[in-house]
């Protein structure tokens, strides 16, 4: 086959080649295999000098012209392949003029919610916030709190004690209630003091619908010349009143904390059964559900801050912030406020 037949046979796969549908790498093959270093086209014109002169414009011509309408038609079709695999991926395109898909906006937790309106309550009231460590001495958990060493009161707050000390002799401990922040907090202040302290509490007890390995608490302390047990009863009463509202009737009952002399808890009315269901798993037929414990702290107390307990006396109270949740959006089991359950957390 002489050159200009070797011409003709290029030009003729080209033109079927062309014809047909094609992918990319195909047509970079044949595109190699015809105007590569080595290939058909390239040689025909490399070889040009060896052809008798007769021949030599002839094929010189033929083989230029092919060359360029080649390359032109290879450029047609690429375009024309690149313009449909943008039209048929139209529809998935990103319309930049349509509204943007709104992002679902996070909540605030309802124990986190509820934490806020007491605190917001007591500011009101005339109480500041402060806060202290969860990971407690046993010093302020327990003994400057007047439960000393192998004390049965200490029963009532089992929790979970950590291996660290502190000066090889003060344990650590998760504190079991926010009570030791009234010792760190008198013994840097001067009387008057009113502070609401928020935090977590963990005590090593069985779960049920009412009861929680951990919990959050707000504590309140109150020292000042003249504070009596009218004060703490005219405050938790206004607390109640704005929390649940004046419907909602308040019992206020005598009690026992080691800390605090009297001591009292303050307990709402269920909202779970009429008060008289030995089933309700909220109240178990006793009607009412506790909220906080409270009292008069206790003289010895006064007098380890260096206070003069016959000038000053004071009042302190403990609420647990999933007990007050419960009442507010009429929950019956406290462990569904920690389950993480977004069908019941999204409800608030």
């Amino acid at each position: 086959m002489n050159a200009i037949e070797q011409i003709a046979a290029i030009e003729a796969e080209a033109r079927a080649l062309l014809a047909a549908p094609a992918s990319e790498a195909v047509l970079v093959t044949w595109q190699n295999g015809v105007f590569g270093k080595n290939g058909r086209l390239t040689v025909i014109l490399r070889g040009l000098g060896t052809l008798p002169p007769e021949e030599r414009k002839s094929v010189g011509a033929a083989a230029n012209v092919l060359k360029l309408s080649l390359e032109a038609a290879l450029a047609r079709l690429r375009e024309s392949q690149k313009a449909a695999s943008l039209a048929a991926s139209a529809a998935d395109a990103l319309d930049v003029t349509l509204p943007g898909r709104p992002l679902r906006r996070g909540r605030l937790h309802p124990v986190t919610q509820v934490r806020r309106e007491i605190l917001d309550i007591f500011a009101r009231l005339g109480f500041a916030t402060v806060e202290g460590p969860e990971v407690e001495l046993d010093e302020y958990n327990f003994g400057r709190l007047r439960i000393p060493e192998h004390h049965p009161a200490r029963d009532m707050w089992d929790t979970f004690w950590l291996d660290e000390e502190v000066d090889g002799r003060q344990p650590l401990l998760l504190r079991t209630h926010t009570s030791p922040m009234q010792i760190r907090h008198i013994d840097t202040h001067e009387p008057p003091i009113r502070v609401a302290v928020p935090g977590r509490c963990y005590r090593y007890e069985a779960t049920d619908a009412t009861h929680e390995w951990m919990l959050e608490q707000v504590e309140l302390l109150a020292i000042d010349e003249g504070l009596s047990l009218a004060n703490l009863k005219g405050t938790l009463q206004e607390f109640a009143r704005q929390m649940f509202g004046p419907e909602r009737r308040v019992l206020m009952r005598n009690s026992y904390f080691p800390f605090v002399e009297p001591g009292v808890e303050l307990a709402v009315d269920c909202f779970a059964c009429p008060g008289d269901n030995p089933a309700c798993p909220v109240c178990r037929g006793a009607g009412w559900l506790e909220i906080m414990g409270a009292g008069m702290v206790h003289p010895e107390i006064i007098a380890a801050a260096g206070y003069d307990p016959a000038r000053y006396t004071g009042f302190a109270a403990g609420m647990g912030v999933e007990r007050i949740t419960m009442l507010k959006f009429g929950i019956t089991d406290i462990r569904d406020l920690h389950a993480n359950d977004l069908r019941f957390l999204s409800q608030f």
